[in-house]
């Protein structure tokens, strides 16, 4: 299976902020003063993130109800309720188990953080983990199609903004999937896309650069081409 990396770079104003990425980096203007689009800030990244309370594991009913309503859209009345099944016995059974092990696990580990709100993928990973870690049989949600579905990952981003970064890369989480890792610096924005064999990178690239002159035309007040 081959890996293939194709980069995007757009200039962002038309007035230099720093050094070019490349030379002959399509530009774009922007307006200036207090309307532009990329301002600076004085705080610096992650500055206040010693004073944040930390985020509690989420009750495994609430992590369940969650991923159904996730799944629903997706399936048919005879999936969803064979998934819901799924659910209902690990709730009840070995989920229950693998929850009471996480919760103890968070309690003797003060620096890390859960997330709540609308998720429910880290929690459920992290339940399959412990099962893994334990020598426990994968409990049958994990191996129902609808999980793998949901899964099943086809555009993976991460940045990482820093004046000593560039631009970084990471290959695809599936094999059918995009790579996608970008940055937005003053004066440029930039993404470096990888798959494998088998998806048009470079269309891609082609819709990406489309999707930002469409912003900046709708940010400028400009009819957006079709």
């Amino acid at each position: 299976m081959v890996l293939r990396l194709h980069r995007l770079l757009l200039l962002l104003r038309a007035r230099p902020c720093g050094p070019a990425p490349f030379p002959g980096a399509p530009g774009r203007p922007l307006s200036s003063g207090p309307g532009e689009y990329l301002q600076h800030s004085i705080v610096p990244t992650m500055h206040y993130q010693d004073s944040l309370p930390r985020l509690p594991i989420p009750k495994l009913e609430n992590t369940m109800r969650r991923y159904l309503s996730a799944q629903k859209p997706l399936l048919d009345d005879s999936q969803f309720r064979k998934t819901e099944q799924f659910c209902k016995s690990f709730e009840n059974g070995t989920g229950k188990e693998l929850h009471e092990q996480l919760v103890a696990q968070d309690k003797q580990n003060k620096h890390t953080s859960y997330i709540s709100g609308q998720g429910f993928d880290r929690h459920l990973f992290a339940l399959r983990y412990l099962a893994a870690a334990n020598g426990i049989t994968l409990p049958e949600l994990y191996l129902d199609p609808a999980y793998g579905q949901i899964n099943h990952n086809i555009l993976s981003t991460s940045t990482l903004n820093s004046p000593a970064v560039n631009l970084g890369g990471f290959a695809p989480v599936v094999p059918d999937g995009f790579g996608i890792a970008y940055v937005v610096h003053d004066s440029w924005i930039g993404c470096n896309v990888s798959s494998y064999s088998g998806r048009n990178t470079r269309e891609f690239l082609q819709c990406v650069q489309k999707s930002l002159e469409d912003m900046f035309d709708a940010l400028e007040g400009k009819t957006i081409k079709t």
